[in-house]
């Protein structure tokens, strides 16, 4: 017998240490187990408005429309500098050339002439000051103004508030469970998340031309913020 146990005691030692560990048993779970998903939500003022401007020109060949575009966008991009945007925060969204066809009933087309377009994406880190800089912009040229796209520009603080709510939240149904089956909160066995954005905010295209008219307003009213946690308690 001694011969016996010394020489299973001799083989567990040497047994690689992860083939010890997976016939360890796993502390099971002693109370009742509870899955909670929780959101919650903050409210910020979007500070960060998005807006593409471009230019389109129409010549009768595309070396025309392309030279006529190419000045008109070089105004507005001036315009732009001239008003504080900085370079870093205006980028080429795109560049196009198409021909123009004139259709008629039983007829082939007849090309009419080239359309140039020309797009930049313009971010506005001052959202009090766009609308005068977009009618700035009309009146150097820009005849194709869409969005603008409203967001938060540095969100991560305004998210945290939303997971300290969220685990709040998920923390109160846990109690509200617990004292319905006569029980209490152990501790929480995991947390998940999920959901944890600030959705941009679209405004819906404008199409815009040099005016008399009032200044044009972006008004930017309210953003929510969201964070949805999965949390799993143990209840004793």
């Amino acid at each position: 017998m001694i011969r016996t146990a010394t020489l299973a005691a001799l083989l567990a030692l040497s047994l690689p240490a992860a083939a010890m560990a997976q016939e360890m048993p796993m502390h099971a779970l002693s109370g009742t187990r509870l899955d909670v998903v929780a959101t919650g939500e903050v409210t910020r003022v979007p500070d960060i408005a998005r807006i593409n401007a471009g230019v389109v020109t129409q010549a009768q060949t595309a070396s025309a429309a392309i030279a006529q575009n190419a000045q008109q966008m070089n105004r507005v991009i001036a315009a732009l500098k001239k008003a504080g945007i900085a370079e870093r925060d205006i980028q080429t969204s795109s560049v196009s050339l198409y021909p123009d066809y004139r259709y008629a009933e039983n007829q082939p087309p007849v090309l009419t002439g080239y359309r140039a377009n020309n797009e930049v994406t313009v971010r506005f880190r001052d959202i009090a000051t766009s609308g005068s800089i977009l009618d700035a912009l009309v009146a150097e040229g820009a005849n194709q103004i869409n969005g603008p796209t409203l967001s938060i520009d540095k969100p991560e603080a305004a998210l945290d508030e939303a997971r300290q709510k969220a685990l709040a939240t998920a923390q109160a149904r846990a109690s509200i469970y617990a004292r319905a089956l006569g029980k209490t909160v152990k501790r929480i066995l995991s947390i998940s998340e999920s959901g944890a954005a600030q959705p941009p905010y679209p405004i819906p295209m404008m199409a815009m031309k040099a005016r008399d008219s009032a200044e044009t307003a972006i008004v930017p009213g309210e953003q929510t913020l969201s964070t949805t946690l999965s949390v799993t308690f143990e209840l004793d």
